[in-house]
């Protein structure tokens, strides 16, 4: 069974899989969920869900929690060193590893939102799908499909 990190409220607990398939959830039931964990009961109102970045804000009793779920490959990514802090997001798009550029997804002059496709960057027989870290305009585009490019080489620039 998959191992989970989760982050609460920026303290981070590991979770095994087994102990999320033993949690015993009814609901929604006018808005909140009712949660039994280890013989204990809860009631549970679900504020915000962001499906992208695994995160929840939920409200048990009186108490607020953020809670950020991390699979293996998010736990990879980030031991890696690859992950994106939204809040340090910068105006250069660059090679994370070693690759080839398969496919140039956006155009100089075209608005783009945090998320949006930019690049497909093939290594290690992966195809690797770059993303914009938050809103802009392409800029510059300083490489061409089918290019070599190496780690941490400019490939796109944004205002």
């Amino acid at each position: 069974m998959e191992n989970y990190t989760a982050a609460v409220n920026d303290e981070s607990f590991a979770i095994e899989g087994g102990e999320l398939t033993a949690l015993d959830i009814v609901g929604p039931l006018g808005g909140a969920y009712h949660l039994i964990r280890n013989g204990k009961s809860y009631r549970c109102r679900l504020i915000d869900l962001d499906r992208i970045t695994k995160t929840l804000t939920v409200a048990i009793g009186e108490r607020e929690f953020t809670v950020r779920l991390s699979d293996k490959y998010d736990q990879l990514v980030e031991r890696l060193g690859l992950s994106v802090n939204p809040e340090s997001a910068t105006n250069e798009v660059t090679a994370p590893m070693p690759g080839l550029i398969l496919d140039v997804l956006v155009e100089v002059g075209q608005a783009v939102e945090g998320g949006t496709p930019l690049l497909v960057l093939e290594a290690m027989k992966m195809e690797n799908v770059l993303k914009a870290d938050g809103e802009g305009t392409v800029k510059a585009i300083r490489v061409k499909k089918g290019e070599a490019v190496e780690k941490r080489q400019l490939l796109i620039e944004m205002e």
